[in-house]
């Protein structure tokens, strides 16, 4: 009997390898390790039920189905063949990294609109180029968007267009960002306090903690004393502190508002202004009020209340 040769690929969708026959029409499973190695069998997509179907293999030897291998395209089968698949797919990306390519991370998209879904948000960003994942976050109780998610995609180059522009999303202005990435030298501090107004005395700060943990990491939670309204909550990502501004919350079933807290380092020009009301206070030694009124004066002027709640 003549040499046959049989096409064997790796997946379905790739490009076939043609692997020599034995002189009876077999094919041997170490001729087919030799071009893919690893491999412990093969498998074909039956052309009427459309199903799989494996290859007979006895002793290190596969016969052809029905005596004929026909034109069809023969599959590897490998042991595990999904851990091995993962396995190589690191592999590869960690080749890629000592080459010099870097891996793309989760990016943060942030002020999406309430009724962006995942799938608004894939045919979005498809649109630049490959996506691996979209995910919008969402409420757990209500199911309702918190306005931010996030976006992942395969190219590098792809993720670094992305981050350089701010994008129309359902009509509304988006920005995508790394999440937990510092700020560059020249850009501004983003705070990752929080400015909860409309508080009530019986909120005590376990349960706004308890009430915050669940949009991030709460690092921090202060209610001043003596009680005004108000309480500031500090989060480790200040992409979840912006994502929250402007939100509106129900807690402990009164609607609080959060707004943007400044940042600790404005707070060096509050130190040079109460420096200056010193100053003016040995010109002014006989101000009406005295030093109580001048730092009252100095203190509206500088604290800054979010302009909803002033």
């Amino acid at each position: 009997m003549s040499e046959l040769y049989i096409r064997v690929a790796e997946d379905e969708n790739e490009e076939p390898m043609e692997i020599p026959s034995e002189d009876d029409g077999t094919i041997l499973l170490s001729s087919v390790a030799a071009q893919f190695p690893g491999a412990c069998g093969l498998r074909y997509r039956n052309p009427e039920s459309q199903c799989m179907r494996g290859v007979r293999l006895v002793e290190g030897v596969l016969h052809a189905p029905e005596n004929d291998w026909g034109n069809l395209v023969y599959v590897v089968n490998y042991p595990k063949d999904n851990k091995r698949k993962m396995e190589e797919i690191d592999a590869a990306s960690a080749v890629k990294v000592k080459r010099g390519f870097q891996k793309t991370s989760d990016l943060i998209v942030l002020g999406l609109p309430w009724k962006t879904t995942e799938q608004d948000l894939k045919d979005y960003f498809t649109t630049f180029g490959e996506v691996i994942m979209v995910q919008v976050k969402r409420d757990a109780k209500t199911g309702n968007s918190k306005g931010f998610g996030f976006v992942r995609f395969t190219e590098y180059e792809t993720q670094t267009k992305v981050i350089a522009q701010r994008h129309m999303i359902d009509g509304r202005w988006c920005d995508c960002k790394l999440p937990n990435s510092k700020a560059c030298p020249d850009e501004p501090m983003r705070s990752r306090k929080i400015f909860v107004g409309r508080c009530t005395e019986d909120m005590t700060t376990d349960e706004l903690r308890q009430y915050f943990m669940q949009y991030g990491e709460v690092t921090d939670v202060f209610i001043p004393k003596p009680f005004r309204a108000f309480a500031f909550v500090t989060f480790a990502d200040d992409q979840v502190a912006q994502a929250l501004c402007g939100e509106d919350l129900i807690i402990k079933g009164i609607s609080v508002h959060i707004s943007n807290a400044e940042p600790k380092h404005n707070n060096s020009r509050q130190m040079m202004d109460r420096g200056r009301f010193g100053a003016v206070h040995q010109l002014f030694p006989n101000f009406p009020g005295g030093s109580a009124s001048l730092a009252a004066m100095f203190d509206r002027s500088q604290y800054q209340f979010p302009s909803s709640h002033v």
